[in-house]
């Protein structure tokens, strides 16, 4: 049991999961956000699209999806610019990290790989100079 609980706790706490869970508050959040500025500033002009007599028949069935539609664009394209600008800020902030230093070089007369502090070669028993 007391793996199990650790196994979960390992699962749960890991970065991974906690992002996913901030994503999901905030893409709720954010979906409020997005039928707002539909409802406030797109509605009314696709309103007067509507057909006399409550907008009955094709062209209300035609507004009414282009409400979704508009929304579902409003929703991908705001999701795009921030994960454009998040994985900017990712690229940014990371540094280029310096080539590690040699740990071994050639023997010039056998050409095997040795350590780099070796003064003589173990395969062909050369003395190397400095």
């Amino acid at each position: 049991m007391k793996k199990l609980l650790k196994e979960f706790k390992d699962f749960a706490f890991k970065g991974n999961v906690l992002e996913l869970a901030v994503a999901v508050i905030l893409g709720g959040a954010f979906n409020k956000v997005v039928t707002a500025v539909v409802e406030i500033f797109l509605n009314p002009i696709l309103e007067n699209l509507k057909m006399e007599g409550g907008g009955v028949g094709i062209v209300g069935s035609l507004v009414s999806f282009a409400f979704v539609v508009i929304e579902f664009l409003l929703t991908a394209l705001v999701l795009f610019l921030i994960i454009k600008a998040f994985n900017k800020a990712k690229t940014i902030n990371k540094k280029e990290e310096a080539p590690a230093a040699p740990t071994t070089k050639k023997c010039p007369f056998c050409l095997s790989e040795i350590d780099i502090k070796a003064t003589r070669c173990p395969h062909c028993t050369s003395e190397l100079k400095e």
